[in-house]
């Protein structure tokens, strides 16, 4: 393994909780909505999260080693595909301002760059599908945000 996330999506190694991957996809929905360090190994980018201090940051040869590795792509397709679930089976997410709309963006981004651009489109369509079957309570800072992730907007 090239690195602690690559190891944690391929399912060997731990996030800075102690968690397997197995761990994380089991996690109900209210654990989902409450636990907040979890999304950065799931999800991991190369900038620092500002909500969680001493979250991973994705370097450049560890993106590279979880595109190359079945397992990591694997992991990765799991966990977008929980989160999913998560966006599916529940409401309060669908309102003008929720941390769940960072979440996106963080999953967007991540997905863009290690599963590739149909992977974020798909999600981007859900959840945005969701936001207008809803009446698109969203807010429009939120919905830019998810175009830049896709590379839609500068």
């Amino acid at each position: 393994m090239s690195g602690r996330i690559h190891a944690f999506l391929a399912g060997e190694g731990r996030d800075g909780s102690g968690r397997l991957l197995a761990d994380v996809l089991a996690f109900d929905d209210v654990r989902i909505e409450g636990v907040h360090d979890f999304i950065q190994w799931c999800f991991p980018l190369r900038a620092a999260s500002r909500a969680v201090p001493g979250a991973p940051v994705l370097s450049g040869e560890e993106a590279e080693a979880i595109r190359a590795d079945p397992r990591a792509q694997a992991g990765l397709a799991a966990a977008r595909d929980r989160m999913r679930r998560f966006y599916a089976e529940t409401d309060f997410w669908l309102t003008p301002y929720d941390h769940n709309h960072l979440r996106i963006t963080r999953i967007l981004t991540a997905l863009r760059d290690l599963l590739g651009d149909g992977s974020a489109e798909a999600f981007h369509a859900f959840v945005t599908t969701r936001n207008a079957a809803s009446g698109g309570p969203i807010n429009p800072g939120s919905l830019r945000f998810w175009d830049q992730a896709l590379g839609r907007l500068p």
